[in-house]
């Protein structure tokens, strides 16, 4: 028989549930706080490894100084008002249907009263300094601010007081509006719930504690508002009210004092509803509260669209003229564009043969190769074997290769991984751990197979090689997998192929500094947990001495040790002492400087190689008006070992943050020679200089508020749609002697296709460096346009030939980049024509050289080589020009500007052909005959210019009549 106490097993059942309920909540905690520790302690170990564990500790300490600090100060004012209006609670509630309801919630919460508030507030104070922490940049840089010593014109205030201290102000007024709008709420809700506010009965609906309690919060809140109108005062010079970015005539003349106005009206304000401690009654904070609101409509909208309205719009440029002029300054300034030097050119080419022989010899190599197109190339006759990888964009730098220094075509050979059915965790990730070589090649000329000559490309490296490789492996490149396990004792990694040995391969084990060592359980523990991989806890394979790579990408790494930087979406690699180094351009950047435009750094860069990027390596859409390179960052490929390096000297914004993270960045001195000779312009930065330029050529206030001088940048004529990419290339500039490296791009007019500027940038370390020069065209007499030039190629009747000879077979053309050189007071088009065979075909199925295409003025050719084709345009003795071209293409403004309305009278009469619109034909005929009389008239004017023939018809179309009107239907 079994005796059982009544009541005794609903005891022990709720007993368990008491007991259950802590250990589940214990186990909870326990669980977060070590995966917080392995997140903490496992990024700081990465930091450590690569010598910059004072910028983690910087961020960590910022971060929880304003997490717990935000926090704290939000859970107190808001608790301190939810307690005051407990406190304030009226001892007697009148009896009615509301309070009676009340009841119900009064019963429930009370007893549980501080439990609840202790939780809410906790919750609150969380993602209240969650909010706060990720805004650290803005208070540290404030702590650190460094000037300018540019003064705003409006409000003579430091341009650092718009960077620096303007973000801060606004981050604490926005976390005290949070705090008192909160604590408004939350006493509110109090009072209601007890009775000091109530929606029925009659008498007042307010006890005067809560009157008095919420007036005080109220007047806060005002007060502040005052505040915040007084510091909108300074935001104007961000305004786009007016032509141009910056405060405007309207701003200046009816928004500045309005907000002056508004600030003391706003004070006045918080003055009668704290007034309201003193007497009962709500007329005062009445009055006040709708005189805020009607000055804020009549002073802030009405009173500044009136004087938009009826005083600038009816003399706008007069009115804003100052202000342009303003922005003008300030645009040029912020995005470093200053010194641009914008001079005329092309109105007088070169028209004696010996002279253009002369320029011709100046000329120099041309670069052919496109890294553009030729990652394809590179892949199948560089990959050896299957599991390593080229990018499908490669990089131009250059090489000093028998005492010539050249543009090379340069790209790393990466592992991406075991190959094809042979996966598994050691192979994936203790085997096939990095990539091996550096591949280079001449950026002239090609072999006799038409493919790229390289320069380095053997496997392993030989002595032998013009470019010295000492350390060929790649451990840290733009492939590597998110973690390899290197490095252990014995363990054998594959280093390259080797057809000679047993295996196949030749096995190597790392021997860098880089890394982590994870030869212990518990570190085997914590790696295991961040990468959520049983098998590096429980693999027999990772021996004594081994580490983990991990964050092994370029930017990445670059990313991490320098936070408050961009960086530009191509790192490239350089040889620089044996060694692998990748080259990272760091930008700072800022939306702050005073009357800049403002621009989206992911629309200004993009064009038509950023698609083949990935998406990590994109500029993201972040709105910048200052914008400087301030950074030159380097990753070695084989240890991961992180330089940053001071570049530009005068950018206060890298001096702030130099302040902040002592010692992470050095100085521009310690850079080595070799190294500062493979740093390029960053394109980028030169994209977004390009943009601005299109508009701030124009540097007249009157000719800017017109913007009939305006331009663009052209589409790209191989990728419909798309911005023309800038291009990298050594040319001589007109004013010098020599040919340099540079950073080249065109504009059109807005809408239109012909050629209105040329633009170059130094790219060479040295005086030249960063110099912008435009050559801006004749606008009588502007040249063809990239899209122009392209379809007078694929019109031109020799050129036409040979490129259907080319694309016999299956085969099909890809146009490289159409280069743009200033040569002999002209433009000289050079566009390497790429062919490559359809799929399954047994000739080369990846691009090499087809044709080079060139044109110099009107003359047009096709051949083998650059200097072939130029024989062509050129008119060198013995050898044919162009039917129709002139030597050299030298032709006056106006027999320029005729032929180009030829050649778009010929396009349209062969579109109103296909068509068979006989009306259009007959119109475009029309147009014909009178660019041919214009082309005569020129031609008479300068004898020496051979005649372009106009009389030729439209390839394919039927012969005039000898009458001269259009061909019948």
């Amino acid at each position: 028989m079994t005796f059982r106490t009544p009541g005794f097993g609903r005891r022990l059942g709720s007993g368990r549930t008491r007991l259950v309920l802590p250990v589940l909540v214990a186990l909870a905690a326990l669980l977060i706080a070590y995966l917080v520790f392995t997140a903490v302690y496992t990024n700081w170990l990465w930091y450590d490894s690569v010598g910059f564990s004072s910028v983690y500790t910087t961020q960590l300490r910022a971060k929880l100084v304003l997490f717990f600090g935000s926090g704290l100060f939000m859970a107190l004012i808001v608790g301190a008002n939810v307690w005051i209006a407990h406190r304030l609670r009226p001892a007697y509630r009148p009896l009615s249907v509301e309070q009676q309801g009340l009841e119900r919630y009064r019963s429930v919460i009370d007893p549980r009263r501080r439990l609840i508030a202790v939780g809410l507030l906790a919750l609150l104070a969380v993602l209240t300094g969650s909010s706060v922490a990720g805004r650290w940049p803005v208070w540290l840089a404030f702590l650190n601010r460094t000037p300018f010593h540019i003064e705003d014109p409006q409000f003579h205030k430091d341009v650092s007081f718009y960077v620096f201290t303007y973000p801060f102000l606004r981050l604490v007024l926005g976390v005290v509006f949070a705090t008192v709008i909160l604590s408004i709420l939350a006493a509110v809700m109090v009072h209601y719930l007890y009775g000091g506010l109530r929606l029925q009965g009659p008498g007042d609906k307010a006890s005067p504690p809560a009157r008095a309690h919420l007036s005080v919060l109220v007047g806060l809140f005002v007060l502040l508002k005052a505040f915040a109108y007084w510091f909108d005062r300074y935001g104007l010079v961000h305004s786009e009210r007016g032509v141009t970015t910056g405060a405007s005539y309207t701003d200046v003349n009816a928004l500045l004092p309005a907000k002056t106005i508004l600030a003391v009206i706003a004070l006045i304000c918080a003055v009668m509803f704290v007034s309201n401690l003193l007497r009962r009654g709500m007329m005062l904070p009445g009055v006040g509260f709708t005189l805020l609101v009607l000055s804020a409509i009549l002073l802030g909208g009405v009173y500044p669209l009136l004087i938009q309205q009826f005083q600038v719009k009816p003399d706008e440029l007069a009115r804003e003229r100052a202000f342009i002029e303003r922005n003008i300054e300030f645009t040029r300034k912020a995005y470093g564009v200053d010194g641009a030097r914008v001079v005329p050119y092309g109105s007088q080419p070169v028209s004696d043969q010996k002279q253009l022989e002369t320029e011709r010899e100046k000329l120099g190599g041309v670069r052919l190769l496109d890294p553009n197109v030729l990652g394809e190339t590179f892949q199948r006759l560089q990959q050896i074997r299957p599991f390593y990888k080229f990018p499908d964009t490669l990089d131009v730098d250059r090489y000093a290769i028998d005492g010539k220094t050249i543009d090379t075509i340069v790209a790393l050979r990466e592992v991406s991984g075991a190959p094809a059915g042979q996966h598994s965790w050691v192979k994936d990730r203790m085997v096939y751990t990095h990539g091996y070589g550096f591949v280079s090649a001449y950026g002239d000329h090609f072999t006799k197979s038409r493919v790229p000559e390289f320069i380095t490309s053997a496997m392993p490296v030989t002595p032998q090689q013009k470019i010295k490789v000492t350390h060929p492996e790649i451990y840290f490149g733009e492939r590597s997998a998110r973690y390899s396990v290197v490095g252990g004792r014995g363990q054998q990694e594959l280093n390259y192929p080797d057809g000679t040995s047993k295996s196949g391969q030749r096995s190597s084990t790392y021997g860098g500094r880089g890394g982590i060592e994870i030869d212990s359980f518990f570190r085997k523990l914590l790696y295991s947990t961040r990468f959520q991989d049983k098998n590096l806890l429980l693999s027999g394979a990772i021996k004594k001495d081994a580490k983990i790579l991990y964050n092994r990408t370029p930017r990445e790494m670059v990313h991490r040790a320098a936070p408050w930087l961009t960086l530009d979406g191509d790192p490239y690699p350089a040889v620089v002492g044996g060694r692998i180094v990748w080259i990272v351009d760091g930008y700072t950047s800022s939306d702050g400087f005073p009357y800049s435009e403002e621009m989206s750094l992911g629309e200004a860069t993009r064009d038509t190689i950023t698609d083949t990027r990935s998406a990590v390596a994109r500029q993201a859409n972040d709105h910048i008006n200052y914008m400087r390179n301030s950074v030159k960052a380097t990753v070695d490929a084989y240890d991961g070992t992180v330089h940053l390096y001071q570049w530009d000297e005068n950018d206060p914004i890298t001096k702030t943050w130099m302040k902040v993270f002592k010692g992470t960045v050095q100085p521009r001195s310690s850079i080595p020679p070799e190294l500062e000779s493979h740093f390029r312009y960053p394109q980028d930065l030169f994209k977004v200089q390009r943009k601005i330029l299109s508009k701030y050529h124009v540097t007249d206030p009157a000719a800017f508020f017109s913007g009939e001088g305006f331009w663009e940048v052209p589409e790209d004529p191989s990728a419909k749609g798309k911005r023309q990419p800038p291009y990298y290339q050594s040319l001589r500039m007109p004013d010098e002697t020599a040919a340099n490296f540079a950073l080249t791009t065109v504009f059109n007019p807005r809408e239109n296709a012909q050629l209105a500027a040329f633009m170059s940038i130094g790219s060479t370390p040295g005086s030249n460096y960063g110099q912008i020069q435009v050559l801006e065209m004749p606008r009588n007499a502007q040249p063809d346009g990239p899209g122009l030039v392209q379809s007078s190629f694929e019109t031109d009747t020799q050129v036409k030939g040979d490129l259907f000879t080319l694309r016999q077979g299956g085969t099909k053309t890809v146009p490289g980049n159409l280069l743009t050189i200033p040569f002999a007071g002209g433009l000289l088009y050079v566009e390497p024509m790429y062919a490559k065979a359809a799929g399954g075909s047994e000739q080369q199925p990846y691009p090499f050289l087809g044709k080079v295409l060139v044109r110099f003025g009107g003359a047009v050719a096709a051949a083998d080589t650059v200097d072939q084709a130029l024989d062509k345009v050129l008119g060198s003795p013995g050898v044919p020009t162009s039917p129709g071209a002139p030597p050299g293409g030298t032709l006056t403004p106006e027999a320029q500007k005729a032929i180009t309305e030829l050649r778009a009278a010929v396009d349209a009469y062969e579109k109103a052909q296909r068509e068979g619109d006989y009306p259009a034909m007959g119109e475009a005929w029309k147009r014909i005959r009178q660019a041919r009389d214009a082309l005569a008239a020129a031609q008479q004017a300068k004898p020496k210019t051979p005649a372009v023939s106009p009389t030729t018809p439209p390839s394919g179309s039927p012969s005039p009549s000898p009458s001269g009107s259009p061909p019948s239907g």
